[in-house]
């Protein structure tokens, strides 16, 4: 599995930079972390149990901190702090973001939600 060579918090653009030693590199949007995290809260505890998080579009990351020498923990402005995302989970999460990110988006409107905080009639939690 990749290691990273360098991670970069971009606060203002609401963005990770990850650069690995496999030559890939990826910018993640905070959103996406935050509603991809590998959290028990967001995935569960088994197949088919992951929460369809919605309302996080303006979400930032505040922190970032390591976890070992094999992942790291986001700390989002939301007050979320469980995930914690090895360096396998940031690979596969910046290799399969043309895939997700438009799974994600047709989920939200066919169950709809919005991305936005308050997504759906005033409605929201995620």
């Amino acid at each position: 599995m990749p290691n990273p060579t360098e991670i970069r918090l971009r606060r203002v653009e609401r963005r990770l930079e990850v650069a690995f030693d496999d030559g890939s590199s990826f910018s993640l949007p905070a959103e996406y972390l935050r509603v991809e995290s590998p959290s028990a809260e967001v995935q569960g505890h088994g197949p088919g149990q992951k929460t369809l998080v919605h309302g996080k579009r303006d979400v930032g990351i505040v922190a970032l901190e390591p976890v070992g020498n094999y992942a790291i923990r986001i700390v989002f402005d939301d007050r979320h702090d469980t995930g914690i995302y090895s360096w396998e989970t940031l690979h596969q999460l910046g290799r399969e973001y043309a895939t997700r990110w438009p799974e994600y988006e047709a989920a939200l409107a066919a169950q709809g939600l919005s991305r936005d905080l308050r997504g759906r009639a005033g409605k929201g939690r995620g």
